[in-house]
């Protein structure tokens, strides 16, 4: 391991300073269920861990008429055993309950999730998929991004030096709206994912799509939205000839690796049937 300090921080203010003073080998430290192992593997260079889990800001759920605010260090656990997301955001329950383990998840958060920046991330596609919005605190204020367009490169996103991501806001879903993740790995749990997707779509009464976006990981150099797939089912019937369709977009976006987990031929196939399999049960929610 590295020889790292420590520092806690109280608020976002100083965090952003303390940040800022440890320069560019300075790192948050939520969960530190990623960032840890990194610094012990000498995977990256760290040399400062500056604490935000005790910043009050930082942890918490906030529901509200618009929708859902989640601290980005809010652990794993809270999320999934909170009542109204399980009602309101299933599609989180499947995605929190699937990062780590039971201990991990006691640590681990959807804010970290993210900014580890995993192209197979078990948090991202879901995000992706309810359109949340991510709050970023920095040297030079506050701004927000899309989670779409955060992530730029495998471990890599849109974070400059000092800057943290504080929140993740997530409209709330309209009535008829169904979503869900899956993922694939090779053991029944606690595996990187081979490939992983997750849907959300919204149904007209007359069981055609009215809205819907879909979201695949695992099989290209960051989580992608798949504007294809959705593009396949809005406005058509919810048939096995628009699901087909939608799963030939999300092959067709696939351009991944092969490696230890699985090979380029069943990463793209997996990302067909995933996405099949997403779109189903999402319309099953919705429903």
């Amino acid at each position: 391991m590295q020889a790292v300090k420590y520092a806690r921080a109280s608020s976002v203010e100083e965090a952003i300073n303390l940040l800022r003073e440890g320069g560019d080998t300075a790192r948050p430290l939520a969960g530190g269920t990623d960032v840890i192992v990194q610094a012990r593997e000498r995977t990256r260079d760290i040399s400062l861990f500056v604490d935000i889990k005790h910043i009050p800001e930082l942890i918490g759920i906030e529901h509200s008429a618009d929708g859902l605010t989640i601290g980005a260090a809010t652990p794993c656990y809270q999320i999934y055993g909170d009542e109204q997301i399980q009602s309101d955001y299933p599609i989180l329950v499947d995605s929190c309950s699937l990062i780590g383990g039971t201990a991990i998840q006691g640590r681990a958060s959807l804010g970290g999730n993210l900014c580890n920046s995993s192209p197979a991330a078990d948090g991202i596609p879901s995000l992706i998929v309810l359109e949340a919005q991510v709050e970023i605190a920095g040297p030079n204020g506050r701004r927000t991004v899309a989670v779409e367009d955060f992530c730029t490169a495998p471990g890599r996103n849109v974070l400059a030096a000092g800057e943290f991501v504080t929140k993740l806001s997530f409209p709330k879903p309209a009535g008829g709206s169904g979503a869900r993740f899956l993922r694939f790995i090779p053991r029944n749990e606690m595996d990187i994912a081979v490939t992983n997707a997750a849907t959300q779509l919204r149904l007209n009464g007359d069981g055609s799509v009215a809205w819907a976006r879909v979201s695949i990981g695992a099989v290209a150099p960051t989580p992608l939205l798949v504007a294809d797939a959705a593009a396949a089912l809005v406005g058509q019937p919810l048939s096995e000839q628009t699901i087909a369709a939608a799963a030939d977009a999300s092959r067709a976006a696939a351009n991944p690796i092969t490696d230890m987990r699985g090979s380029i031929r069943q990463r793209v196939h997996l990302a067909g049937v995933l996405t099949e399999r997403t779109i189903r049960q999402a319309a099953e929610r919705a429903a």
